[in-house]
């Protein structure tokens, strides 16, 4: 059995523009936060409140190139922020983005959670 799709060139098979702002955003960091060693990462330097990437290595059983990875992950979308200092580079938690973070997951699962009563 084979299965043809007939896709148009000019038509985007992404139907993600079509939910809301709010809607994209909470599913971009939940993306972000979908892997237990970002969130170790966060939980680390939540800890140690600034630390150098190598450092993070030494506590995370991965590679000091896979932490790297993941660093950047969370950097693009803000959690963190990193400080170059020669060699070295400083990173720490963007406590307003965090804020930002935790404002709206409480807003989202409070509505949900008002929404669903009766299951």
């Amino acid at each position: 059995m084979s299965y043809v799709c007939d896709i148009k060139q000019n038509e985007k098979m992404n139907k993600t523009e079509e939910f809301s702002k709010e809607l994209q955003s909470i599913a971009e960091l939940a993306k972000i936060l979908s892997h237990p060693a970002r969130l170790a990462i966060l939980q680390y330097l939540a800890k140690c409140k600034t630390c150098i990437s190598g450092d993070i290595s030494d506590f995370i059983p991965l590679s000091r190139t896979t932490v790297s990875q993941h660093l950047q992950e969370l950097k693009k979308v803000g959690l963190i922020k990193g400080e170059i200092d020669g060699l070295k580079i400083y990173y720490c938690i963007d406590h307003e983005k965090l804020n930002y973070m935790k404002e709206l997951f409480g807003s989202f699962f409070n509505t949900v959670d008002s929404d669903c009563t009766n299951c």
